[in-house]
This record gives C-alpha cells, structure tokens and sequence, in this order.
C-alpha cells in the first residue's frame, strides 16, 4: 500500500517538474539572432581605392535615436545593452580584445585584471564595530554599463572604384566614462580601452535590439552599425597637425567645423556623377 501511494505520488510530481520546465516567454521559439551570421565584407584591393577619409566620431547615447544602443541598463532575458555586451565578451576572453588607450592603433592588449582596474571603483569606508573602534573597510564598486553614455568611433570612408561606391567601415570603438572629483563635480571624460571592431562583429550579430515599432522585427547590434542608424558627430579628422576640432575651433565654429567635414565627404561622391 506503501509503494502504491509512493508511486502515485511520484507520477504526481514529475509531469509538473517537466511542464514547468517546457514553458514558454512568448508564443514562438525566436531563432533568428542566436543563429545570424555577420556578412562578410566586399574584398577591397588597393588600387581601387579612389578616395579616402580617415575620420573620429562621438556616439551619444543619451540622444533618443541611439537609446536601441543604450538600454536595458540592466541585463534582462532577451536583450542587453552595446556596453554590457562588450563589457562581459572583454571580460570573459572570449571574442573581444581590449586594447590600451595610449593610442587608437591597437598597439598594446589589455589583460582582464587592467581592464577590471579601471572599470571599477574602490573606495575605503571607516566603520564603526560593535566595540567602538573604527575599522577601515574596502568597498568595491563593480561596473554599471549605464556609466557609459558616449562613445569614441575610428573609422574610413572609402571610394570603391571597382564598384562606384562610397561607403564607411568602422575600426575601432571605445567606450568613454565621465570622471568627478570628490565634491561631484565634472572633471572631464576617460577612455576606457579600444575594441577592434571587425573582431567584435561576431558578438554584435547575436544581440537583439529594441524595435519601438515591432517586436517581431528585432535587428541586432550588428544591423544597427551596418545600417548607420545611429546619431553621431565628427570631432577629428586626418590633418598634418594630428589635432581635434575642438583644438582650433570653439562653441558654434566647433558644431559647424563638424558638419563641413560630412558634407566635404558627401558632396565629393555627388560631384563624381552627372545628374
């Protein structure tokens, strides 16, 4: 009688566990990110480079158009931010190398522990213990991707004469975090590390994106950059003096400097046709 009610019991139990198991966050299995491969790169040979811009951009990921990138701020089931994205792949060794920032030239890897040190904060706390005596006591605070609210872009703008076309590839990226004195005031921004941007694509194409117009159309990370469907602005250009904008132009000059160099870059391919 025992086992007849154990038994009961156990066919009781075990098609619950296996029913909760099976239950679904949505009505259909969603394999398009997981399993999208990055598109290769059309072969470029030197001789058919006609024209080429070597430029720096600053992505601003408080501005509305780039909030795909920004959030969550916090990791959730099927989506993650740029910046927690490649925080963990640079963390984990897996398919993103940091580089230093002495230079944008990928010259010198970062290991896991420098990369750590300067992501995160330790501060010492003197506390108060249970006989009256204060005890310094180390407080580390870990990594918050929703620190980071800008961006560093390195990369070209190339005419394929083979195939009469102007297009943009991105080298490198590095995340930018602001940095306050003690009082809290603005002391001004520090570059992180640089990522190879052709090595992260990879991690890019398997992140799913937010589509404010529908959730059945999620791109990825890889889509966004591919596509342009970010906002950004130029702050330095190749020039004989290996100067920033901002070292010879101020206030409004400094936005209308920006802007001159995109159009001298759109208006060289328009000028190239006969309308």
């Amino acid at each position: 009688l025992k086992l007849f009610f154990f038994f009961m019991l156990l066919g009781i139990i075990i098609p619950n566990e296996a029913s909760a198991q099976n239950v679904l966050d949505g009505i259909y299995i969603r394999e398009h990110a997981p399993s999208k491969r990055v598109i290769p790169y059309t072969p470029l040979r030197e001789a058919d480079v006609m024209y080429l811009k070597r430029i720096w951009r600053i992505i601003d990921l408080r501005e509305k158009i780039n909030h795909p990138l920004y959030f969550p701020t916090e990791k959730i089931m099927d989506r993650q931010s740029m910046t927690q994205l490649i925080y963990d792949a640079v963390m984990t060794g897996s398919s993103i190398t940091p580089y230093g920032t002495l230079d944008d030239e990928f010259t010198m890897t970062l290991t896991v522990a420098e990369v750590e040190a300067t992501t995160s904060k330790v501060d010492t706390e003197f506390i108060e213990d249970e006989y009256g005596d204060v005890q310094p006591v180390v407080i580390k605070e870990p990594f918050w991707p929703g620190a980071i609210k800008r961006y560093r872009i390195k990369e070209e703008w190339v005419f394929d004469n083979q195939k009469s076309v102007l297009e943009a590839r991105i080298i490198g990226m590095c995340p930018v975090s602001e940095k306050y004195d003690e009082n809290g005031e603005y002391k001004g921004e520090m570059p992180l590390f640089w990522i190879y941007f052709p090595e992260a694509r990879e991690a890019f194409a398997n992140v799913p994106v937010y589509n404010r117009h529908n959730d059945a159309e999620r791109r990825t990370l890889e889509d966004i950059i591919w596509k342009r469907m970010f906002s950004s602005y130029i702050f330095k250009q190749t020039n004989v003096y290996d100067r920033k904008i901002q070292d010879y132009k101020t206030g409004l000059d400094l936005l209308l400097e920006s802007k001159a160099i995109e159009n001298e870059i759109f208006n060289y391919e328009q000028d190239l046709w006969e309308y």
